[in-house]
């Protein structure tokens, strides 16, 4: 059989690159190919539309297997199995027990307490884990930085009370001093020769860690995929340093370090992310130690709120959906889906169970906890996590260069690389240079907030929050179409742009679709009409229709035909209303000189333009 299979293949001749390339050239009907087919991704490389055999053979994943060093096809061997975990705020430990032991019988095997530090007490934790069979479910606890050492010493008596064997434990306790400085900006360098101590106390728990890495805090901030790469191991180092240095041996602090990742909306990238890291991860630590046991990197994966809306919020869960795909596949120990409401409430009890079904689709209808690295041989993503692992490991080695990773904090260095970066996605939302479903690009023209107002993250511990250090900004991605549109639905009166479709059937549909997504960003009624026989009529209806703005939308060509007709005709109308044209026709500077002062199109910074509109009507 293997032998008739061979002669069968010999019959075909494989195409060589350029005959793929030939082809694809052909397809493209004379359209640029560099322009076309090469993705440049924001990480600064490019990756190609195909790849062959031969571009992998030469990559260092080729020969890796899962379950071995370097891991980057995952820590495990025969499953891709991943806790599903849900976060509770314990404000109150008989509450919150009593949520944890209700989503526990609805798919949830991961507890994430957030405990706030004046409450920490045996008291509290007794109740708060009554119940909890703890050998069977994974609990991780967060409280203020400064109780994280009562808290391992109250949880180990709780393990020891209650008589469950201590290598049957997982979870953690929080501690990551690091992330209060690039959140808030404080100064908690006094913190970390707790660290030492902490895993001390928690070194007879395998399966407990309690030294914390929350890169996710920089995707939630508008972090590229190699920067959260880059900073991550960068971070985990600095850490892994702090502890080598206090005198804990390399493997038992290597194996108390556990990541927390952010998951982005570029879903190969995210994939190829998680398995760069790994490898990374793992190389970093075998200069340490020669326990490759301990060299395996644990991630905790959440969804972003980076990329999720206040309107249209139920997209949100399209976009997580994807999100948890790519984690999942990538192999991930445990995960969290952000629920779609948390823009602008905390979640109600439908969004948090929506959450979990995420997940549980993923395994119980996908199976993706059946198959270790599925994508593992794909060669383009081979391509693509060699590709993120060297720009991530460039930065890595700049952090180095910088005196490690809590100087360039100090220094701000690292705030300040990821505001810019936010402030370039920002600036290029505003130009749908990137693309956010519901707000930028097909708003609803029909929804409103319905009292729903943006909310942002508090600090839970009570100590000054007066900054030591530059902070991250963490303003998500839709923030300023969000302050837009609430302003302009604020305003006395709706604003209504009424499209004047005339001429040549295609273009007028096109650029009236276009423009009414354009405008309905702002939160104004748009009315698109099926095509006027003279601009006269169509101004006509537009007045009467009490337009406040009036798009003429048409063919190029034929706007040097009615385009000063239709402006002259709407300003003896209504000299009030705002006339746009959509389009950038040859013609435009002929335009500009009759006094037509707006063109919308695809170059334009959507953003920049609806807020001057906003100012025109008077919408402060």
């Amino acid at each position: 059989m293997a032998d008739s299979k061979e002669r069968l293949f010999a019959d075909f001749t494989a195409p060589t690159r350029q005959q793929w390339r030939d082809k694809i050239e052909v397809d493209l009907k004379g359209a640029d190919y560099e322009k076309k087919m090469v993705w440049r991704t924001n990480e600064g490389f490019s990756m190609q539309p195909f790849y062959r055999k031969e571009d992998v053979d030469k990559l260092p994943t080729e020969n890796a297997l899962p379950g071995e060093f370097p891991y980057v096809r995952g820590n495990k061997k025969d499953n891709n199995q991943w806790y599903v975990r849900q976060n509770i705020v314990a404000d109150d430990p008989a509450q919150a027990n009593a949520k944890a032991l209700d989503i526990l019988g609805r798919g949830i095997t991961s507890l994430g307490f957030r405990v706030p530090g004046d409450k920490v007490s045996a008291e509290f934790f007794e109740t708060l884990l009554k119940d909890i069979r703890l050998d069977c479910v994974e609990v991780s606890i967060r409280t203020c930085q400064r109780h994280a050492l009562e808290v391992a010493d109250i949880y180990t008596a709780y393990i020891e009370r209650h008589g469950y064997a201590k290598d049957a434990i997982v979870g953690g306790i929080g501690f990551d001093p690091m992330e209060r400085m690039l959140l808030k900006g404080k100064d908690t360098t006094m913190l970390l020769p707790q660290m030492a101590d902490l895993v001390r106390k928690l070194a007879d728990y395998p399966g407990l860690r309690c030294v914390m890495v929350h890169s996710d805090l920089l995707v939630n901030s508008g972090a590229y995929v190699y920067q959260e790469l880059g900073y991550a191991l960068a971070w985990g180092k600095e850490y892994l340093d702090e502890m080598v240095e206090a005198g804990v041996p390399a493997e038992l602090a290597a194996s108390k370090i556990k990541f927390y990742m952010g998951i982005g909306g570029v879903y190969f990238m995210e994939i190829a992310k998680f398995r760069a890291a790994r490898m990374l991860w793992a190389e970093i630590v075998k200069q340490y130690s020669d326990n490759a046991e301990a060299a395996k990197m644990v991630v905790n994966a959440s969804t972003t709120t980076y990329n999720q809306t206040l309107f249209d919020s139920y997209v949100n869960m399209l976009r997580s959906q994807t999100e948890a795909m790519s984690a999942a596949l990538a192999g991930i120990h445990s995960m969290v889906v952000t629920p779609f409401d948390t823009p602008y409430e905390a979640p109600t009890d439908f969004a948090e169970r929506i959450a979990r079904n995420q997940q549980l689709l993923l395994k119980e209808e996908c199976h993706f906890d059946k198959i270790v690295d599925v994508s593992g041989g794909s060669y383009f993503v081979e391509e693509l996590t060699v590709a993120i692992a060297k720009e991530g490991w460039k930065l890595f080695l700049d952090v180095e260069e910088q005196g490690g990773f809590l100087a360039a904090v100090k220094a701000g260095t690292i705030q300040q690389a990821i505001n810019d970066t936010d402030k370039a996605r920002h600036a290029n939302a505003g130009k749908r240079k990137e693309f956010l479903l519901g707000t930028n690009q097909f708003p609803n023209f029909t929804e409103t907030s319905e009292g729903k107002k943006p909310i942002s993250p508090d600090c839970t511990c009570k100590h000054s929050c007066d900054p030591d250090v530059p902070a991250l900004k963490t303003s998500r991605l839709a923030s300023d179409f969000e302050t837009l549109r609430l302003t302009t639905e604020a305003a006395q009166k709706q604003p209504v742009a009424f499209m004047l479709t005339i001429g040549n059937l295609a273009m007028r549909q096109a650029r009236a679709q276009f423009s009414c997504n354009f405008l309905a960003a702002a939160g104004y009624k748009v009315i698109d009409n099926l095509g006027f026989p003279t601009v006269e009529e169509g101004v006509e209806a537009a007045v009467k229709a009490g337009a406040d703005i009036v798009v003429l939308c048409s063919s190029d060509d034929e706007y040097a035909e009615y385009g000063v007709p239709a402006f002259n005709a709407l300003k003896a109308a209504d000299p009030k209303a705002i006339f746009i044209i959509a389009g950038a026709p040859a013609c435009s500077e002929d335009l500009k000189a009759a006094g037509i002062e707006n063109f919308i199109h695809v170059r334009v910074d959507q953003l920049k333009t609806l807020k001057e509109l906003n100012a025109k009507l008077g919408i402060q």
